[in-house]
């Protein structure tokens, strides 16, 4: 399923991230500081420019959209997208992290339901994800955006994946 990242918001600029944005992902990820506690790891280069392409088993690189949520030119949200993951009809969102600084207004939500909308249109009818199980934070935001546990936790130490899905 081909999708328009423009699509993705109509209140922020949505653009593919790349080697260039790494100065910027890296501030907007260490800012993040309880994120990366529950999450094991702290962010750096080397990392992230693997994670502008890791893809799942089975998936192509037109399938990941790892994407960029600007607001005045400024850097507010990364998000990880892969079309057609696990299922042709299904979604997997690998990351979503918004600047710390904007957390608790609302705002993640509402990419979440902007982004949930483009996505239904575009012929998914699931959307998938897994979050690091002990951390209250991410739980309660997927859950709260209508995620709900799916499955047994996984253990990939140093943290343990609670996976989690929508219906469309």
């Amino acid at each position: 399923m081909k999708l328009d990242i423009e699509t993705f918001s109509s209140r922020y600029t949505v653009r593919p991230l790349s080697e260039r944005d790494i100065p910027a992902m890296l501030a907007l990820c260490r800012g993040n500081r309880l994120y990366y506690q529950y999450y094991g790891d702290q962010p750096t280069p080397e990392n992230l420019r693997a994670d502008l392409t890791a893809l799942p088993p089975d998936t192509t690189p037109e399938d990941k959209h790892f994407v960029g949520f600007y607001q005045d030119n400024r850097l507010i949200a990364l998000l990880d997208l892969i079309a057609g993951y696990p299922a042709q009809d299904t979604a997997y969102i690998g990351w979503f992290i918004l600047d710390c600084t904007l957390q608790g207004r609302g705002l993640g939500t509402a990419m979440i339901s902007e982004l949930l909308s483009a996505l239904k249109p575009a012929g998914f009818r699931a959307v998938r994800l897994a979050y690091v199980q002990n951390n209250p934070q991410s739980a309660r935001f997927w859950q709260k955006n209508g995620f709900v546990p799916s499955g047994s936790p996984v253990d990939t130490a140093p943290r343990t994946l609670q996976a989690a899905e929508r219906r469309l």
